[in-house]
């Protein structure tokens, strides 16, 4: 047993301390650590690291210097280089919900340093891979048409309307072709549940290690070839500078008729101009979670279509995710204080394979 039990401090905003901290992982927490929580509420973004004055980052240093591990969230300053030199006890930072691209944490400073680092933003990854699921059952079956056609007060389809509509032509999942644009932790949790309807899988991901292909038993290939052969098309990838508007008109123009496209991921890695132009042909359904803009304006064309299912980008918000951030940290906490290997490290090469850029570029 070690002489006194580590220090663990999370610094974040009011709201992080009450939604995100469930009591039986603070009690487990408990067990193995002594924990320690500070409100700072910068403005936090998506986008770019947290600004903070001199003064809230001397405060921030003093009182990270008595700590073991730190973990951060919104309302938290950086993590930088001056912060781990000040606190020669730190071995351990981590992030709860960084959007992917750890703006709270210098991770280049941290690999320097030897300090371990690591984040648990695929919290949120279990609720979106269970809708893309769900989105890609909706969008084979044209329950968003049908949905529409019950709403508008029409009347139920004759037995010659139903023999035409895409829901009883191609409206079953089982022994189709599904194509996956990106297969981080989302699309890995979304091929077990693939598993019971035996479907053929397609991927495009240049940065996974060829033996994940292997394990999960898919087929990585080009993008244009995930986008031509699929019944079903599910867009996973991250926004990131080389993501940006990936999936444009040519992109577009290669799904089949007949097949499906989802998008779960980030609205401005598809051209939505370009989509709203195929989906006017009628001869594509849409499934989708996100779009570009958001909110989905108003008067957008997209809201009309009757071969488009919408949802306002709610796949990975539920309640159950919130907590599991921390659930997912404390588990993260208790391997590196027991000597074992922790599961989501943050590294220059990670954050390169995040960024889609090679390792060291900027």
């Amino acid at each position: 047993m070690p002489d006194r039990l580590p220090a663990v401090g999370l610094c974040s905003n009011r709201t992080v301390r009450r939604e995100y901290l469930a009591a039986a992982d603070l009690d487990r927490l408990s067990t193995f650590a002594r924990f320690d929580w500070r409100e700072m509420d910068l403005p936090t973004s998506w986008d770019s690291p947290p600004a903070a004055s001199p003064a809230d980052l001397r405060a921030f240093t003093a009182w990270a210097k008595g700590l073991d591990a730190l973990v951060v969230c919104h309302g938290a300053p950086r993590v930088t280089a001056d912060v781990l030199n000040e606190c020669p006890r730190l071995r351990f930072v981590g992030e709860l919900e960084g959007d992917r691209f750890a703006q709270r944490i210098d991770v280049d400073a941290c690999a320097a340093r030897g300090a371990r680092a690591v984040d648990t933003t695929q919290g949120s990854s279990y609720p979106v891979s269970e809708w893309a699921l769900a989105m890609m059952l909706v969008g084979l079956r044209n329950a968003g048409g049908q949905f529409r056609r019950l709403v508008e007060h029409r009347p139920a389809p004759s037995d010659e309307e139903r023999r035409k509509d895409p829901g009883y032509l191609r409206g079953e999942l089982t022994g189709k072709t599904v194509g996956l644009i990106g297969c981080g932790h989302i699309g890995r949790r979304l091929l077990e549940y693939l598993e019971p309807f035996h479907t053929r899988v397609l991927v495009h991901d240049p940065y996974i290690p060829k033996d994940i292909a292997d394990a999960y038993r898919f087929t990585l290939t080009t993008l244009d070839r995930v986008m031509a052969m699929p019944d079903v098309v599910v867009c996973l990838a991250p926004l990131t500078p080389k993501t940006r508007g990936m999936i444009g008109a040519r992109e577009i123009g290669l799904i089949r008729p007949g097949a499906v496209f989802v998008n779960v991921s980030r609205g401005a890695i598809v051209d939505s101009a370009a989509l709203i132009e195929r989906l006017r042909k009628g001869d594509i359904i849409a499934s989708l979670d996100v779009f570009d803009p958001e909110p989905v304006p108003v008067d957008s064309q997209i809201r009309d279509l009757p071969n488009v299912f919408l949802t306002p980008h709610i796949a990975g918000v539920t309640a159950a995710s919130r907590t599991r951030f921390f659930t997912l940290m404390v588990d993260e906490l208790a391997l590196y204080f027991d000597g074992h290997e922790t599961l989501y490290d943050l590294s220059p090469r990670t954050m390169a394979n995040r960024r889609g850029t090679p390792p060291g570029a900027r």
